[in-house]
């Protein structure tokens, strides 16, 4: 990635490169720095997040000239978003279905992630959600192991969760993990959440 070959000649590096345009001091590190680091849109495919960070976390972080480094954030230009398809799911839409306002959304994710039964596992959901929990997710090692099948899973969770929604008179959700070993096992799974009425989906790529 970093060696210097002469097909550099036949392209515009100056254009392509990525900028430091600010450099800030870390208060209180007096060895750390803030690096402001821009890159042209040109060098990612349109709505690929993944390209995106396949550049930034995957090359970058494979600079050996560098002795730390730490992501600290990444800021999207209007552009590259505008390109993003997908529904407009964000906090805003989030709030909508959850009816949760003027406050933070409190989860969590169910422990011990592996091992509990699917009855327990169930047990575990409907006691954090009546406790107050607006929502609780699958860890992502969770799919669907022989102490715990996914359509077990499935059907205790949607069980706990409208056991709590009718106790309390709160919306409330659970992130499904729908994660599988294959694309057609991974829609098996989701179409059977919403047979469950279960709005809230989740996966692994």
């Amino acid at each position: 990635t970093w060696t210097t070959v002469w097909t550099d000649l036949l392209t515009d590096l100056d254009y392509y490169k990525g900028r430091a345009y600010r450099i800030e001091s870390v208060p209180g590190d007096s060895d750390a720095f803030y690096a402001f680091v821009a890159y042209p849109l040109d060098l990612f495919e349109e709505g690929s997040v993944v390209n995106v960070l396949t550049s930034l976390v995957g090359n970058v972080f494979g600079f050996k000239a560098i002795r730390s480094l730490r992501l600290e954030d990444i800021r999207f230009p209007l552009a590259f978003v505008l390109t993003c398809g997908g529904p407009p799911n964000g906090i805003t839409v989030e709030r909508d279905k959850m009816d949760k306002y003027g406050r933070p959304m409190l989860g969590c994710t169910i422990k011990p992630k592996l091992g509990l039964s699917a009855k327990n596992y169930g047990r575990a959901v409907y006691e954090c959600l009546r406790g107050g929990l607006d929502f609780t997710k699958d860890d992502e090692n969770v799919n669907s192991q022989p102490f715990m099948r996914w359509r077990d899973r499935f059907e205790s969770v949607a069980t706990a969760v409208k056991l709590a929604e009718a106790e309390t008179g709160e919306r409330k959700g659970h992130y499904l993990n729908v994660t599988a070993g294959t694309v057609e096992d991974m829609f098996e799974r989701a179409e059977f959440a919403k047979e469950l009425d279960m709005p809230i989906i989740m996966h692994d790529y």
